[in-house]
């Protein structure tokens, strides 16, 4: 972002603070010209004391703060708060007896972008929430409420201390693209302080770092995100196992064996250190040692020792979750599943290191983070958090022997074992008991088939409402794996095929099904986001013979903002699977919003068609389909199977048809020339353009007659003169 003209948003000189006799700001200097500014550094070192003084809640003894040019030092918090100064303070302070909608009507009025209603638009969750007051909201909640207060108030420059500490990852980057957001708009000025490296860096061009009360320096993020060392001396972030770095000498413990004995460990500081405490006694070392018996956690050529679930051919179910902090729930439903008759192992995924005696202890999933248990188990919360969500999916894509999998868990937690269940293949039974249940779940259920359950209490130790729902859930995993167990074997079940379908391209599909129901077992995709990465999730399981992908509207919603987006990676299964492949254009003549009110700003003045009170519709222009087109193409080229692309002249959708709303003789032209102009033609690689409208019988007849060409029909041998 350009630099704005004028004075500086923040200009901080030579502040000094003390507590008493303790000097807890020195000198700083700080310059915060526009935009977004971090400042990082270790606990104690000053970061939450500079926003307080910042806000006036704390006195300076000496120094300036100029906002805009403006002095700031003598004034009252609310005389800064006018001045247009916001504040998320640490730790949230939210009024416990509030609802949400009461915190955010309490702050509302003052004139400019932010607004209750773009409050809830920006944070959904909120909306879903707005009748329940401060305390009855998990710590993500809590943090958007806070961040949502000061936003309201539109100021022009945000005071931000900790914004991300103790969320989800789910969370933390929830609030990372919001600040990306406002730099980009530049509506208003942020000094983040944050101790998340990752985050730090990734919101600003420019990091200062803060080293015992002052300023240490200020670096570029790109420089210090990758500079180790300069983190390590500075921030206390260590090195980790697997970067570059002096190889033992032989004779200096190469050739060593590792202790397998009693080892007693010494901890140099019992308590966490700060810039004003004084050495430990030896006593208090002394005093705080421990004694543990060391185990190799890695076989000899590096890998994780891997521990088998259960016997050859038998299945077990696991019970998943933070034990630390979840334990007696999750020993609840381990219980109920054991009751039934089940065989069940418990699976430990704190972070805190502690052991829990869980079959599966936290420190066997943690070695298997590409770092090590290093990577896990970091002293900080949303990193720690981070690794163990790979660990476990790197540990569970391993195993074997699994009958399903269940957890307890708020959004933390949730977050920790939705990717790993999102893993295992459709069909085996995954549930998850979450505080997050009755919201926005599709970044925790993706493409998989996991069954959410609300836990309406929070999941935080058993009472009357907990032990019916955590009981409910046992059971309900418990039946679905008997169910499992006891159907019958289906040997003469159809092949699978995968159809994608939109509402207006539903007549297409329709009439394909109809014509190959009786050879093949017709999987219809709705595409709606999610519903295309089912469908390749499918097919890069092996779990589908074959792909008749007529609607790929998911890359117009992906490409200009709609509420149906694809991801990067469409088209990413048939392409690694090098299958045959028939697709077309279907539904790209939109992008799709929630209410009318819900379309951005940019695109007023565009053709619009409301399917209904929630859905709104955009014609594309010519403009963005060639843009379609050119993306799309690029795609097909990467393709090594054949591949046979249908161009409906006579639209792409029921809405493209001839007199229709969306009917736009250029827009079709400019997708057509733009896919002829990218695709590499060949006779494996073929466009083929055709006269209908795509939901005419003689187009779906031409895409069913391709896809006969390359798969014969189960109930037909093979025939021996098919070339390959």
């Amino acid at each position: 972002m350009a630099e704005r003209q004028g004075p500086p948003a923040l200009e901080v000189k030579g502040l000094n603070v003390f507590y008493g006799a303790s000097h807890a700001l020195q000198g700083v200097d700080l310059r915060l010209g526009s935009g977004v500014l971090s400042v990082v550094g270790r606990n104690g070192m000053g970061k939450t004391t500079l926003c307080k003084t910042i806000m006036g809640l704390v006195p300076a003894a000496g120094g300036s703060i100029l906002f805009r040019g403006q002095p700031v030092l003598g004034k009252t918090p609310a005389e800064i708060a006018r001045m247009g100064i916001g504040y998320v303070p640490q730790g949230r302070r939210l009024w416990r007896s509030l609802t949400v909608d009461e915190h955010l009507r309490m702050v509302a009025g003052k004139p400019g972008p932010w607004s209750v209603e773009r409050i809830y638009s920006t944070f959904p969750r909120l909306g879903e929430r707005k009748g329940n007051g401060g305390a009855q909201l998990s710590g993500g909640e809590q943090q958007m409420l806070a961040i949502s207060r000061a936003l309201l108030q539109n100021p022009k420059l945000l005071v931000m201390d900790e914004p991300t500490e103790g969320l989800a990852p789910v969370i933390v980057s929830q609030v990372e693209e919001m600040l990306l957001q406002l730099a980009e708009e530049g509506e208003i000025d942020v000094l983040v302080i944050e101790q998340n490296i990752g985050v730090a860096c990734g919101v600003a061009d420019t990091v200062a770092i803060m080293v015992n009360g002052r300023i240490n320096r200020t670096a570029p993020a790109r420089e210090l995100a990758a500079d180790r060392d300069l983190q390590q001396r500075l921030l206390g972030v260590g090195r980790h196992g697997d970067e570059d770095g002096p190889a033992p000498e032989a004779g200096q413990g190469a050739d060593k064996a590792a202790p397998t004995g009693p080892v007693r460990i010494y901890l140099s500081n019992p308590k966490l250190p700060t810039r004003w405490s004084r050495p430990a006694p030896v006593e208090a070392i002394e005093r705080a040692a421990r004694i543990v018996t060391s185990a190799p956690v890695a076989s000899p050529q590096g890998q994780t020792d891997l521990r088998p679930l259960a016997a050859p051919g038998a299945q077990v179910v696991l019970v998943a979750g933070t034990l630390d902090t979840k334990g007696e729930e999750l020993r609840f439903i381990r219980d109920r599943i054991r009751a039934a008759g089940l065989p069940v192992r418990l699976v430990d995924l704190s972070t805190s290191g502690g052991h829990s005696g869980a079959e599966v202890p936290a420190h066997l999933v943690a070695a298997f983070h590409p770092r090590g248990a290093a990577g896990v188990f970091t002293g900080d919360r949303g990193t720690s958090v981070a690794g163990m969500t790979e660990a476990f999916a790197r540990w569970i894509a391993r195993q074997d022997g699994i009958a399903g999998i269940i957890s307890a868990a708020g959004s933390g937690g949730t977050a920790i074992v939705a990717p790993a269940m999102r893993a295992l293949p459709v069909g085996v039974p995954k549930l998850i008991v979450s505080t997050v249940a009755s919201g926005e779940v599709r970044q925790y259920v993706g493409p998989s088939d996991i069954m959410m359950m609300h836990s309406v209490a929070d999941v935080q130790g058993l009472n009357v409402i907990t032990e019916d729902v955590l009981g409910n859930a046992a059971e309900a995993m418990a039946g679905m794996v008997r169910a499992r167990r006891a159907a019958a074997p289906r040997p003469d079940r159809k092949p699978a095929i995968a159809l994608s379908m939109f509402g207006v391209t539903t007549p297409c599909v329709q009439q394909m099904t109809a014509a190959l129901k009786e050879d093949w077992d017709c999987l219809v995709f709705h595409m709606t986001g999610i519903g295309g990465q089912s469908m390749e999730k499918l097919v890069e399981g092996g779990r589908v013979a074959g792909v008749i992908d007529a609607t790929t509207t998911e890359i117009a919603d992906m490409l200009f903002g709609g509420v149906f987006p694809a991801t990067e990676d469409r088209f990413g299964a048939v392409i690694r699977r090098r299958m045959p492949y028939i697709g077309s254009v279907g539904a790209l003549d939109m992008v799709n919003f929630g209410a009318r009110d819900t379309v951005p700003v940019k695109y007023q003045g565009r053709t619009f068609y409301q399917h209904n009170p929630q859905v709104t519709l955009m014609r594309t222009t010519p403009a963005e389909n060639a843009e379609m087109g050119k993306w799309i193409g690029e795609r097909l080229n990467l393709m090594e199977g054949p591949v046979r692309f249908f161009l409906p002249e006579g639209g792409v959708s029921a809405l493209d048809a001839p007199g229709q709303p969306f009917d736009d003789l250029a827009a079709r032209r400019a997708l057509f020339e733009a896919l002829e102009a990218t695709v590499r033609q060949s006779t494996t690689r073929q466009l083929i353009r055709l006269p209908q409208n795509i939901n005419d019988p003689a187009f779906s007849a031409a895409m069913v007659a391709a896809f006969r060409s390359f798969h014969d029909s189960p109930r037909k041998p093979r025939r021996k003169d098919r070339k390959p």
